[in-house]
């Protein structure tokens, strides 16, 4: 009788030990099928392409930018009053070297204070640089810091400092007024609200020998 009691445990032992082999293996395939390396790498290679990809998208419109001198589409949204606040911040500089990059540019001005932006001026039609550019800082006292470079060695020629005049819509940009809308005006005359120097005209009769 003791006999068989223990037979039947032990068949039940053995019946219980390969049932838990069985989900062992189960749960050895189903991860294996799940973790399959190859397939991980693939996807993982996928991600890294479509990163790699989305970078030079990003870079190539960043030199498109730059080449035509264009400003961001947030600045071109901007009120007056907005422009005028952040060309408060920002500075002129001329005689610009032509091989000069916006990198050098805020290397250069990196003493004065946080830049936001720096924008090198090009020909919208050629690409070329035009010899001027502007850089926009984070605040206003930058501004007058800068100027200190005025006149400073950049690239071995002599830059100009002075701060960003913001232009009224309308004006032209070059001080001269719109074609056919004025006569031209006497020698010594200003435009942008100063007056013409007073002349005194010549008479038209003349005394006699």
């Amino acid at each position: 009788m003791c006999d068989e009691n223990v037979n039947a445990d032990d068949s039940f032992a053995s019946a219980n030990d390969s049932a838990q082999n069985g989900d062992d293996l189960n749960i050895t395939n189903q991860t294996d099928e799940t973790d399959d390396p190859d397939l991980e790498m693939i996807k993982a290679r996928v991600k890294e392409m479509e990163e790699e990809a989305e970078k030079i998208k990003q870079m190539q419109s960043e030199v498109e930018k730059l080449s035509h001198g264009s400003a961001p589409a947030s600045l071109l949204a901007l009120t007056y009053e907005e422009k005028m606040e952040i060309d408060s911040r920002s500075i002129y500089v001329g005689n610009v070297d032509y091989g000069a990059t916006a990198e050098e540019l805020e290397q250069h001005f990196h003493g004065c204070g946080s830049i936001n932006r720096v924008t090198i001026q090009c020909d919208k039609y050629s690409g070329h640089p035009k010899g001027f550019a502007y850089i926009e800082f984070a605040d206003k006292d930058s501004v007058s810091t800068s100027t200190a470079l005025d006149e400073s060695l950049f690239r071995g020629r002599q830059i100009k400092v002075m701060p960003k005049r913001t232009n009224r819509p309308g004006i032209s940009t070059t001080n001269r007024p719109p074609r056919g809308r004025f006569r031209r005006s006497s020698r010594g005359s200003y435009f942008g609200g100063y007056r013409p120097v007073r002349r005194f005209r010549r008479r038209s009769w003349f005394h006699p020998y």
